[in-house]
């Protein structure tokens, strides 16, 4: 499978407001320094509908697949940054 950059920095873009505004932060902080591992796993996220991938996110749910759990971590991490520092 290909992996096009741009087309999944797109689909970063949710319809739900805090799941936008988390992807929003990892894609300035973290998105670039992804493996290609990594890239894939991501993209399977995306796939997912925001409430489902919101409640992985915030930890209301349980992540059903282990290799996702360290993407997790950093969209939780990205979302929970202060600016002010």
């Amino acid at each position: 499978m290909t992996l096009n950059k741009g087309r999944m920095r797109w689909h970063c873009r949710r319809a739900l407001l805090e799941l936008d505004l988390v992807f929003a932060r990892f894609l300035e902080n973290r998105f670039d320094q992804l493996s290609d591992a990594q890239l894939a796993d991501l993209q399977d996220l995306l796939d997912i509908e925001d409430h489902d991938l919101w409640a992985m996110v915030n930890g209301s749910a349980p992540c059903p697949e282990d290799r996702w759990m360290p993407l997790l971590s950093m969209l939780r991490d990205s979302g929970t940054q202060d600016d002010s520092a």
